[in-house]
């Protein structure tokens, strides 16, 4: 489990005001280069899996994810059961 941090997640193409209640109450701004940023303070890492999963489900293609303005490492580890995970620091 992670602390509470601001995170802002950019990506391709202008997303309607309406994905902000589906996308966890973020706030959506439209950039001039065709792109949509979204920001938002999120509990943990699994509300920001919440958010990404959104994202993944209204076919948003991914551009950057940066963290209290840094981008986070992402690395892989495996469980006590053989699984291997992303896990964002």
């Amino acid at each position: 489990m992670t602390d509470p941090a601001t995170y802002d997640i950019r990506v391709e193409g202008h997303l309607d005001d309406h994905w902000s209640d589906r996308l966890g109450g973020v706030a959506l701004t439209r950039n001039v280069d065709g792109t949509t940023t979204l920001t938002g303070r999120l509990a943990d890492q699994a509300q920001l899996y919440g958010v990404l999963a959104g994202l993944r489900d209204i076919g948003a293609t991914l551009l950057s994810l940066e963290v209290d303005g840094r981008r986070p490492t992402i690395h892989r580890v495996t469980d006590r059961e053989g699984e291997d995970h992303d896990h964002v620091d």
